[in-house]
């Protein structure tokens, strides 16, 4: 008699969708579209706007895991480098003050994606955990350019470039650990 495998414990929300390379490809293009589309709800501010693009970034990394959400953000940036304007408020190339963040959408992406198939994102809590650690890594990447081009000294940055969107990235977090539980509860896993 052969034992029957069992079945594999799906790590992210998008592995409950039964394919392969097919459809790894479109969770890579479908994630950075998303995050494209994120980055039109914009709230001008200088020098940094703010966008939806961290929501977009920290729930592509929980859904698609290290690997596909850190391709995802590379995409994004690639294609916005080269000149689709998908950035925030339409634009698009290499620098500017917010390229930095763009960078650390890469990282933060893996990060978010490591932690949510470790489970970081089946409870509130270590959702929220999980979604502060990628809001971090953004801010990481994007505070040391932001000051760079900006020419704007550490308090500067941080008050033009992070203390703005404290309330806004809880806010992000907050609806991202409601989402995320609730989506493998309603997934049955």
């Amino acid at each position: 008699m052969a034992n029957a495998s069992p079945v594999a414990r799906p790590a992210v929300l998008s592995d409950l969708i039964p394919g392969s390379r097919v459809r790894d490809l479109a969770l890579v293009a479908g994630g950075a579209a998303l995050t494209g589309l994120a980055a039109q709800l914009t709230f001008p501010m200088w020098p940094v706007p703010v966008t939806g693009q961290t929501f977009a970034v920290v729930l592509v990394g929980a859904a698609l895991g290290m690997n596909r959400a850190a391709l995802s953000m590379a995409l994004y940036m690639l294609v916005g480098v080269a000149g689709v304007p998908w950035f925030q408020g339409g634009t698009s190339g290499l620098g500017g003050p917010t390229i930095g963040y763009v960078i650390g959408f890469i990282a933060a992406a893996a990060i978010v994606g490591r932690l949510a198939e470790r489970g970081g994102d089946r409870t509130v809590l270590r959702t929220a955990g999980t979604m502060v650690l990628g809001n971090l890594t953004i801010y990481a990447f994007g505070l040391p350019v932001l000051m760079a081009v900006t020419g704007l000294g550490l308090g500067g940055a941080l008050a033009a470039g992070v203390i703005p969107f404290l309330a806004g990235d809880a806010l992000k977090i907050a609806v991202a650990a409601g989402l995320l539980p609730a989506a493998w509860k309603l997934s049955g896993r």
